[in-house]
């Protein structure tokens, strides 16, 4: 079982498009079975406003797109829906269907408001429900997330960190060695996958694509490349995901 554990998708935002159908063209055929699918950024808050305040309509915007991952998915590809969490820490809408968290943003962008107490409790749910957050954000905020906000929480580290902070950057801080840091391949070099492989084993690293910005096929093809073993290969992609999930209780 092939498992693509970073997926955008979304039909409110459609530069690029990122619709389910767009992604089960890009896969069909390539062993790709199941997706892990969050919605698009532009669809969660505005990225392009470092002044960005919520609104109402925007609070339906992502509701809408939290929504739409519940309703779609076809016996050639099963969708499994995170949540993408914002400002409101809206928590009392995850479902039985949310398996994790996506939680992102990048250094130019608006500010989650960490010290608040909505997101005190957001992340105490998410504790409850041991629920894995994918964590994209600057490396003072994914440090302080991962060892003051979140203690404990399981956290998927995207890009190999390349987004984070950088690899080399998380290696040096001792993150990787954390038993609940985990990575995701999604647009990371051959060279970084490999290092981390050597370093720290396979049982916390998942395969990813970053669709629409990466290609779920050529993101695969970087995997099975790997001078590992068949089985190894299949824990990557498919086996870790499964067993994070398996341990989840939304």
């Amino acid at each position: 079982m092939i498992i693509d554990a970073h997926v955008h998708c979304g039909i409110q935002d459609t530069f690029p498009p990122q619709s389910y159908d767009d992604y089960f063209s890009l896969i069909r055929g390539s062993g790709i079975r199941e997706a892990v699918m969050f919605p698009p950024v532009m669809e969660i808050y505005d990225r392009y406003d470092p002044n960005f305040t919520d609104s109402a309509q925007w609070k339906n915007r992502r509701k809408s797109a939290n929504e739409y991952l519940l309703d779609i998915g076809t016996t050639d590809l099963t969708v499994i829906p995170y949540f993408f969490i914002w400002n409101d820490f809206a928590v009392d809408q995850l479902t039985s269907q949310h398996k994790g968290i996506k939680w992102h943003r990048h250094s130019d962008e608006p500010v989650y408001h960490y010290d608040s107490p909505r997101c005190r409790r957001a992340v105490d749910e998410i504790r409850s429900r041991n629920m894995p957050v994918v964590l994209e954000e600057e490396f003072d905020n994914t440090v302080r997330f991962i060892e003051q906000i979140a203690n404990g929480v399981r956290v998927i580290i995207p890009h190999m960190g390349m987004l984070n902070g950088g690899y080399g950057v998380i290696k040096r801080h001792g993150l990787w060695a954390r038993p609940n840091v985990y990575a995701d391949t999604a647009l990371a070099s051959v060279s970084e996958i490999t290092d981390y492989i050597n370093e720290y084993g396979i049982d916390r690293i998942i395969f990813g694509s970053d669709f629409p910005f990466g290609d779920p096929r050529q993101e695969l093809l970087k995997i099975m490349h790997l001078q590992i073993s068949q089985e190894q290969k299949e824990i990557i992609c498919g086996l870790n995901i499964q067993r994070l999930l398996a341990e989840s209780n939304p």
